[in-house]
């Protein structure tokens, strides 16, 4: 008889072969498996209780926390859909997104809870307010519903075609669009990333990534289905990091290039002793093939580069490492972790085409969008056909991202389409633009958006922030891109910030540097 596909089963064989392994560490809190999902159970129970039915939405508002990551399991196991929201958003962004899922429960970690009352009485479709931690008028308790409650919940059959999330995309440029997952996109994206990274029972893995990021990269179920210790991390700082790494022997975790940056760029007083032959994935934006140097050289940490988007659930890519890279030096194999790599063997299909639909040529010039099919496409944006037409087309998800095909077959992105700047005919790509700053060894990040020019149509324009004491001007910056990349490449203007306008993920939102924001100093 055939089982669905569904995370869900990773929890069921930790319970019989995991039972005694630590499962969860959260600050002074410590689970084993045994304990860890028993408690999941608990709160399926008390779900059930509540009203909560097959289908229904449970939107989670929370950093990482033991409670946060009991809801991956608790919730999909009695067939309602997971609603992870960023919690780094404001008060009528998380109106719009509740009432758009109608949402019936909502968790709320205590810092946020002050939000949601704000906005309670805009809330229709919720029945139950629960505190994650602590407590509040009109709310009810997490840890003393599940501790009243039976372990022994209703089981439901579940289908792999079921949702088991809606993850909303940033909405930076538009309404957040709920990406629909099914419990098959879910298992067969964390599938891919086992066979594709050797995993163990001895792996210790700390949560930097936020959870509610399309599930944390599926890591939610992928260290549970190895038997992993999860270590939570409700701040990403990078003393906190190194503390943890040390003190609880953590062997993997995952970083937005900007997280990598914060860490190859600590004080040497928090690198110094940090222990080498840490793995860790980045994703989220192109990291530059300065930074991947710098954290393999000065950390002797593995890198290991993926892509993916929210709508793939979300891995597509991995940079394959080749035993041919094994002899080239530090700094091309830098070059080559750069680039996106190539499918997943589960992910399905991906080819780069030009706009009449051509797949490129392997000859790494060529730019085209990424497109996708197979196993980890989204069904669909919830509630917004027209929005799933617009992205879907002929089965073939469009990412937005173009990209070139190397001759070994190595996919990479040289931009999101509407960040490319096209300058008097030109195309310039602000990912390699961006890499070329960072190499210098006074900038500690760079974001490249194009600004307008009466002759040239648009030139680059870079925000740079410079390393701690360091000195730079914009002449010698521009020069330092003249010396290594076509003039016309070189930034029209230089300015520098103290930081970069990031989503909680760590990615630069590039629109807010094109409103040009007063206060910036432009040279």
């Amino acid at each position: 008889m055939e089982t669905a596909l569904t995370p869900i089963e990773f929890a069921r064989r930790a319970k019989r072969l995991y039972a005694d392994r630590e499962a969860v560490v959260d600050g002074d809190l410590r689970f084993t498996y045994g304990e860890f999902l028993e408690r999941c159970d608990r709160w399926s129970s008390a779900l059930q209780a509540l009203g909560v039915q097959q289908g229904d939405r449970v939107a989670y508002i929370a950093p990482n926390t033991h409670s946060h990551l009991e809801g991956y399991y608790a919730v999909p196991q009695i067939g309602a859909v997971l609603v992870p929201i960023n919690y780094r958003l404001q008060p009528g962004d998380f109106e719009y997104i509740i009432n758009h899922c109608g949402a019936k429960v909502i968790c709320v970690h205590p810092d946020y809870i002050p939000a949601i009352d704000e906005i309670r009485a805009n809330l229709p479709s919720v029945e139950t307010f629960v505190a994650l931690e602590g407590s509040g008028q009109g709310w009810i308790e997490y840890e003393s519903t599940l501790q009243s409650h039976s372990p022994a919940f209703t089981t439901v059959e579940i289908n792999e075609s079921d949702l088991i999330t809606i993850n909303y995309t940033s909405g930076t440029t538009a309404r957040p669009k709920g990406v629909m997952i099914t419990h098959r996109n879910a298992y067969i994206n964390i599938m891919g990333t086992l066979v594709h990274h050797h995993l163990t029972v001895g792996d210790r893995y700390l949560w930097t990534l936020p959870m509610f990021h399309a599930n944390g990269w599926t890591f939610t179920w992928i260290n549970t289905a190895r038997g992993m210790a999860h270590v939570c991390l409700r701040k990403v700082e990078p003393a906190l990091i190194f503390q943890l790494i040390k003190e609880e022997n953590i062997t993997m975790f995952c970083a937005a290039p900007t997280v990598l940056i914060s860490i190859a760029n600590a004080p040497e007083e928090l690198r110094a002793d940090a222990p080498r032959g840490v793995r860790l994935f980045t994703a989220g934006a192109p990291p530059a093939a300065a930074t991947i140097e710098l954290v393999e050289r000065e950390l002797g940490w593995e890198l290991t580069h993926v892509y993916g988007l929210t709508e793939t659930a979300p891995l597509i890519t991995f940079c394959e490492p080749r035993p041919e890279h094994n002899d080239l030096s530090l700094s091309e194999r830098a070059k080559i972790k750069a680039r996106q790599g190539v499918e997943l063997v589960s992910s399905g299909e991906l080819r780069v085409v030009t706009e009449d639909g051509t797949e490129v040529p392997n000859d790494g010039q060529t730019l085209g969008e990424i497109t996708v099919r197979g196993n980890v496409v989204m069904s669909g944006y919830y509630n917004d056909p027209e929005e799933t037409k617009a992205a879907i087309k002929n089965g073939w998800f469009h990412s937005g991202d173009a990209a070139v095909v190397n001759p070994d077959g190595y996919v990479e992105i040289r931009d999101r389409f509407k960040d490319v700047i096209i300058s008097g005919g030109e195309n310039i790509s602000s990912v390699e633009l961006e890499g070329c700053l960072l190499a210098h060894p006074a900038v500690q990040e760079v974001a490249v958006v194009g600004a307008a020019h009466e002759k040239w149509g648009e030139t680059p324009h870079a925000f740079v922030v410079l390393k701690s004491n360091a000195k730079v001007s914009a002449d010698e910056l521009k020069l330092h891109v003249r010396e290594r990349l076509a003039h016309f490449k070189v930034p029209h203007l230089v300015s520098f910030v103290e930081d970069l306008p990031k989503t909680a993920t760590g990615k630069v939102q590039k629109y807010v540097l094109r409103g040009r924001k007063a206060g910036i100093a432009q040279q």
